[in-house]
């Protein structure tokens, strides 16, 4: 009769186990995605909101180590709540009833006003996002994936002078340079945006409303005007 050995079976055991684990939280991370996608509502695109982006960059490669250093602030979004760029396409609060200075409090733009409790909380640290390089005179573009519509779109653009680097951002960093009308249900809403005189790195920030309730999305993007 053959002798069993319990150490080994236990180190088999612990092998198998750990590939399990691996394999189900590879699985719970595409369930994450597939779910996102089916309750899917939208983000600024162009230039990327800061989750977006992030998600853009590492959704596929989000534990690499090398993010820390080629991509720090959304190594610390990552590092803080997975979900804010999961669901990249869900900053957004309800009820705010076109208030929204009044619902947002300065240093928590970025997240909405720290919606989903501190979901997207880390999206409003001040520090080097990475920044897109733009023309002072583009077009923002959002992507609705629900067709929801929109009532308005309100574009801001930081003021010359202000530091994103180093400061979170408040309603008086801002500057309103685009608002416009209702737009009908579509995966895509334009708004052409001047920036006027600036130069260097600002960050835009985009309100829209939407038209098939009072659902309001906030969405901070980093840029670099030429």
């Amino acid at each position: 009769m053959a002798l069993i050995s319990v150490p080994a079976n236990r180190s088999l055991f612990g092998k198998a186990f750990a590939t399990l684990a691996v394999v189900a939280g590879l699985l719970a991370s595409m369930m994450m995605v597939t779910t996102g996608v089916a309750q899917a509502h939208g983000s600024t695109v162009d230039p990327p909101s800061r989750n977006y982006g992030c998600w853009q960059r590492w959704g596929s490669d989000f534990q690499n180590p090398t993010m820390a250093q080629q991509d720090p602030m959304c190594w610390q979004a990552w590092q803080a709540d997975t979900t804010a760029m999961w669901n990249w396409n869900g900053l957004y609060r309800e009820g705010v009833a076109g208030n929204h200075q009044g619902a947002i409090p300065n240093g928590q733009l970025c997240s909405g006003g720290r919606t989903g409790g501190t979901r997207y909380a880390a999206l409003d640290n001040p520090g080097q996002w990475k920044a897109v390089t733009k023309p002072r005179q583009f077009t923002l573009d959002i992507w609705d994936q629900a067709r929801h519509g929109a009532d308005y779109l309100r574009v801001y653009v930081s003021r010359q002078g202000y530091d994103a680097t180093t400061t979170p951002l408040g309603w008086n960093h801002l500057e309103l340079v685009a608002t416009t009308g209702r737009y009908a249900p579509s995966d895509h809403y334009r708004v052409a945006v001047n920036a006027g005189s600036r130069t260097g790195r600002h960050v835009v920030y985009a309100i829209w409303q939407a038209s098939h309730s009072d659902q309001s999305y906030y969405f901070c993007s980093d840029v670099i005007f030429q």
